[in-house]
């Protein structure tokens, strides 16, 4: 079938992609498994937060930020984002970190609160009075409500007319006459511009296509999921993360939900959790709060895939006409989606990026995939 645009990865930024370039031409957004989101998107434990990732990653976090308070009409049912904060627990050893942290924060004019022993444990109670010495609460940091965003995107595409593909994993892909031939076991798809979302699957759709790879490497996280202190009321407790990002946890569904953050160098795979990295939070959890982890309910682990600098990569392939990268939002893909799609239709349509993006301090040049040659 002929389409102007294939976007292959159903996941959030093919579905923002896919939202975005239906407004412009005829859209197949091809998924790999039996729905959309498997792997990456629908394993995240999202957080919004201005003050995580590098320069061009919170200059597009802000820049989404508009669209994931109010998205348009009928966009959800639900709202995207709602209260949570975030509070950063520190060691006199960590002070650094949490200096570091605050300044970032007055640069970006993102409102922080130094906290105290006591003035976290008033928070979050069951933190260990002898287990840290500071804290910084970020209070708008907010939980995000993945399936509503992606949902969103997908619902979106099939209204502007998109056709979305299922158990379509990309087998070949073939350049010629200005036009790319995908093949599929859901059939072959046309389109004079292929957009590789593909995740930690990047970098094999590109050597599949004959084009140069970017280097991408898809890193393990586990999260585990545990019944609180019966007697503690976690609704209100903020996300609570290590200065040094080695563990976190936050409420989750009357659970609580912890992760020891691990970025595990992994080939791109149906993502397990190891024995060790369970064993590793349940251990920080018990060391850093009075919370015994008992009968794990729940463990899983998903891949977040990033380029060596950890921006993401974004752009026409320099050695191959109209293929496009959309790939290696690492950590950050849920919280820039709104922004990725835009980017990418930006780009594609127009050739540039809109005028919001420099004035917000993104260049084209922070995202081509040409600083990787």
């Amino acid at each position: 079938m002929g389409y102007d645009f294939i976007i292959i990865g159903g996941g959030i930024a093919g579905a923002s992609a896919a939202y975005r370039l239906a407004l412009h031409g005829s859209v197949a957004l091809l998924e790999m498994e039996d729905q959309p989101g498997y792997h990456s998107t629908g394993r995240s434990a999202a957080q919004f937060t201005e003050l995580y990732g590098n320069g061009p990653i919170r200059a597009l976090v802000r820049l989404s930020k508009d669209f994931l308070i109010s998205p348009p009409d009928g966009f959800t049912s639900a709202p995207i984002l709602t209260p949570r904060g975030a509070m950063f627990v520190a060691t006199d050893a960590q002070r650094p970190v949490i200096d570091a942290f605050v300044a970032m924060a007055a640069e970006e004019n993102c409102p922080v609160s130094e906290l105290d022993v006591a003035g976290a444990r008033g928070i979050v109670p069951v933190l260990r009075a002898e287990a840290f010495d500071s804290a910084v609460l970020e209070p708008e940091s907010t939980d995000m409500d993945v399936h509503a965003l992606h949902g969103g995107f997908l619902r979106g595409t099939r209204s502007r007319g998109g056709d979305i593909i299922t158990n379509a994993e990309v087998t070949g892909l073939t350049r010629q006459d200005g036009v790319w031939r995908v093949e599929t076991p859901a059939g072959g798809f046309e389109a004079p511009v292929v957009v590789n979302a593909a995740g930690a699957w990047a970098d094999v759709v590109a050597e599949r296509a004959g084009v140069a790879t970017v280097g991408l490497t898809p890193k393990r996280r586990t999260v585990i999921l545990f019944d609180p202190p019966s007697d503690a009321a976690i609704d209100a407790w903020p996300l609570v993360i290590d200065a040094d990002e080695n563990w976190y946890f936050k409420p989750d569904a009357g659970k609580v939900l912890a992760s020891p953050a691990d970025e595990t160098p992994v080939e791109a795979s149906d993502a397990q959790p190891e024995e060790l990295d369970i064993a590793l939070i349940a251990d920080a959890i018990e060391r850093m709060t009075t919370m015994r982890v008992g009968r794990i309910s729940h463990s899983r682990a998903g891949l977040r895939t990033f380029a060596s600098d950890k921006t993401p990569v974004v752009g026409f392939a320099p050695d191959a006409e109209g293929f496009f990268w959309l790939a290696g939002q690492g950590g950050y893909g849920i919280e820039t989606s709104p922004v990725m799609g835009v980017a990418t239709a930006s780009l594609i349509v127009d050739g540039n990026l809109p005028s919001e993006f420099l004035e917000a301090g993104v260049s084209e040049a922070d995202l081509t995939p040409r600083r990787f040659v």
